[in-house]
């Protein structure tokens, strides 16, 4: 039997392939694919935010900022569960699986959503299932720079600190076309909010963390594009998360050139993830059959990504985690066994 080979480049985010494959199983009529390219392009349903209430913040700034990391390097305190976590986006989709597993694991929540009526019923149903002390919820718009700032008070007010916080919120505008036809108001809606709204968060992240002797963790949801590999129909989309890398990146600088140790930064990759968002794509044979080979149910995701996550400041851990669900070697084994023996066929949707 001829060995099966395979070469295959996966992204940070794989949702993009370009791959080779040829296999002669036994007993069965000869294969041969080669240089086959499939190409298919998605985004999470990542959730935006507005208006949490108008309470006090309290930031670190100018010449203090200096006398703050000194004296947080000082009376640091070790960073123990349960921890208190803060979510955007995280009224549904991925947001809202990984606050359910972060409550499971006994920990604090805080979540938010541009729209007040899915915050009411998310914190509603996870206080049925929690217990309201472990539970919060707030409106919250992540393009306002004033709503973050409300968004940190309410943390503070209701936690005292964060010790993990995810910029899981994220916009395609629900939109799948090419950039031509693309209308200013889905331009807006999607770079406001995955790149804007993701530096306004990681800004008011770091001045309240600065000010916590705990310190904390920012985790930064990427998304397809976050490699560099095209993201034909939602470009702008894969433009904006291509930046979370790169932002990520300048951040983590910037605080070791600070010597900020008790910050940290980091990146978090769902993988694909069967929300409305990516279900609304699935209209190419080639859509369907990634969704179908690679994507899993918010729930699935979540309770893999949060125990490594809760393991970071657990283990007191200071350097930059890239997090990944889906990695290039799970990609390769499960696309392999769709090739070669027709696994996870029509799991998500009817393939043609």
């Amino acid at each position: 039997m001829a060995s099966p080979a395979l070469s295959i480049s996966p992204s940070h985010h794989p949702l993009l392939f370009s791959f080779s494959f040829s296999f002669s199983p036994p007993k069965l009529n000869s294969l041969s694919i080669s240089n086959l390219r499939l190409q298919f392009s998605y985004s999470s349903n990542l959730t935006t935010l507005p208006k949490p209430s108008k309470l006090g913040f309290v930031q670190a700034q100018g010449p203090t900022s200096g006398e703050i990391r000194a004296e947080t390097a000082e009376k640091r305190e070790p960073m123990v569960p349960p921890y208190n976590v803060l979510i955007t986006g995280s009224s549904k989709g991925i947001g809202y699986a990984l606050a359910k597993e972060f409550l499971k694991s006994g920990d604090n929540v805080i979540i938010c959503s541009r729209s007040y009526e899915r915050v009411e019923s998310a914190v509603k149903s996870l206080i049925e299932e929690f217990g309201e002390q472990r539970v919060w919820g707030t409106q919250c718009d992540v393009r306002k720079g004033q709503d973050i700032k409300a968004l940190v008070a309410f943390a503070q007010e209701k936690l005292r600190y964060v010790d993990i916080w995810i910029n899981n919120a994220g916009s395609n505008a629900y939109s799948f076309r090419p950039l031509a036809e693309t209308s200013d108001e889905d331009l807006m809606e999607v770079v406001t909010t995955n790149t804007l709204g993701l530096m306004i968060c990681c800004r008011e992240a770091i001045k309240m963390m600065l000010s916590q002797p705990r310190g904390g963790h920012i985790f930064n949801v990427d998304g397809a594009g976050s490699d560099g590999r095209p993201t034909p129909r939602f470009a702008a989309y894969g433009a904006t998360k291509r930046s979370v890398v790169h932002l990520t990146k300048s951040l983590q600088a910037e605080l070791q050139m600070q010597d900020v140790k008790n910050v940290i930064v980091h990146n978090l990759s769902p993988g694909m993830v069967t929300t409305e968002l990516l279900m609304s794509g699935a209209t190419t044979k080639q859509a369907k059959f990634f969704i179908n080979v690679l994507a899993e149910p918010p729930e699935v995701v979540a309770e893999y990504l949060v125990p490594i996550i809760r393991s970071i400041p657990s283990n007191g851990s200071t350097r930059p985690t890239y997090v990944r669900f889906l990695t290039g070697l799970k990609a390769y084994s499960q696309i392999f066994s769709r090739l070669a023996f027709g696994a996870r066929r029509n799991r998500h949707v009817l393939e043609d």
